[in-house]
């Protein structure tokens, strides 16, 4: 008995001991159920609803009807869902390309390095609407750079590419690249210094040139950070409301809105609360799908071989 007695203490502490850890990451549980669980299955609840604080008297449980709105009987959804695609997927190879190359760049050595890094990671630092304001001034038809194209012979006076059908993409998409590029270029810069420099000596010896070792050695070795880097701001571009919604305003005609746009247009704007909820479902769903599936085609984290 005198044994046995002995060693409850012996157990209480170890239980103790175990217990340590959950307790600890208890209060970051807590709060990331009130900031992340909880307005998720708030949005899957309304999403079930028809919520629309301008016509209380049709608020109620609607099922999948909402659902079966947006595949069926919502143009304006697909139109916004094209449009997100096509701007992520130009968006993040063109980020990608010239974010690789300027962290080629500013990874030589040369006279005035540092400050030509500074000049590449400045426009992260700008905020989405300052960002914006830069380029709507930019933009301007009257005091922009389109006046001074017009004096070269490029262009017509007045002319403004944010209200015209034919270039409000690729000038949204000029003003983001500006933006985005250094995302990249920061990222891949990072890794680039944590290859061995052994490996470019081995290489130039045995007679390799500048793209046999960018192909056999560079990219190779900056794969995980290019997968990684792809995927976070292919989110990010696919819920740009900031920019375009400053810049834009979704038009001309609906023509740059995205779903993420669509979806605060249609809560803020139409108080359809009910109707958004089930579009940022969706969307939600979507966005899992394709990064799922992107990580296992990437196979990020494998062996780089």
């Amino acid at each position: 008995m005198a044994i046995a007695v002995a060693k409850h203490p012996v157990k209480n502490r170890r239980r103790r001991t175990r217990r340590l850890p959950y307790l600890l990451i208890a209060p970051a549980a807590l709060l990331m159920l009130a900031f992340i669980a909880y307005p998720m299955i708030s949005v899957l609840y309304y999403s079930l609803q028809d919520y629309n604080v301008t016509k209380p008297w049709r608020n109620g449980f609607a099922g999948l009807s909402n659902f079966t709105r947006i595949f069926t009987d919502d143009p304006q959804f697909w139109h916004s869902l094209d449009f997100s695609v096509r701007w992520v997927v130009v968006e993040i190879a063109l980020q990608l390309l010239i974010g690789l190359a300027l962290a080629l760049l500013v990874n030589q050595t040369f006279i005035g390095r540092g400050m030509s890094r500074a000049l590449v990671f400045s426009p992260w630092a700008v905020s989405g609407v300052l960002t914006t304001t830069i380029w709507m001034l930019l933009y301007n038809p009257s005091t922009g750079m389109t006046r001074y194209l017009a004096d070269a012979g490029i262009g017509s006076y007045g002319h403004s590419v944010l209200s015209d059908p034919h270039t409000v993409f690729w000038a949204a998409v000029l003003a983001e690249l500006w933006r985005g590029v250094p995302f990249f270029a920061i990222l891949l810069l990072a890794d680039l210094q944590s290859i061995p420099g052994e490996l470019y000596e081995a290489a130039s010896v045995d007679g390799a040139g500048r793209m046999r070792r960018l192909f056999h050695i560079t990219l190779p070795h900056l794969k995980d950070a290019i997968v990684l880097s792809t995927l976070l701001r292919a989110v990010w571009e696919f819920n740009n409301v900031d920019l375009l919604y400053t810049l834009t305003g979704g038009g001309p005609a609906g023509q740059t809105t995205t779903l993420p746009l669509y979806v605060a247009n249609t809560g803020l704007d139409g108080h359809d609360f009910g109707y958004a909820s089930a579009l940022t479902t969706v969307a939600f769903v979507i966005l899992l799908f394709f990064s799922v599936l992107y990580l296992r085609l990437s196979k990020f984290g494998g062996d780089r071989t």
